[in-house]
């Protein structure tokens, strides 16, 4: 059996202020193409500043659409090598 080990590095990118957290998630595939996805976090005005809080939030939910992202590309080329439409798996 063959084994390959393949190793990916996803880059996480934020900008904040006082009241907003945005993501900016970036995948490089080995096929060349990148992968883009955002995410945003906003701070309730009777929450304590926690900028590390609203990071991991948008974080968070660059890495689902990073994710979402992923599945559909993938899905795209199982249809276009096999002629048909792939299924999605509920995750």
């Amino acid at each position: 059996m063959m084994h390959t080990t393949v190793g990916w590095h996803v880059e996480l990118e934020f900008l904040e202020d006082d009241q907003h957290t945005k993501a900016a998630a970036l995948v490089r595939l080995p096929d060349g193409s990148e992968v883009r996805a955002h995410g945003h976090a906003t701070r309730h005005r009777v929450d304590a500043n926690q900028p590390r809080v609203g990071e991991e939030i948008a974080g968070a939910r660059a890495l689902n659409e990073l994710a979402m992202e992923l599945l559909s590309k993938a899905h795209d080329e199982i249809d276009a090598a096999s002629g048909r439409t792939s299924h999605t798996i509920n995750v």
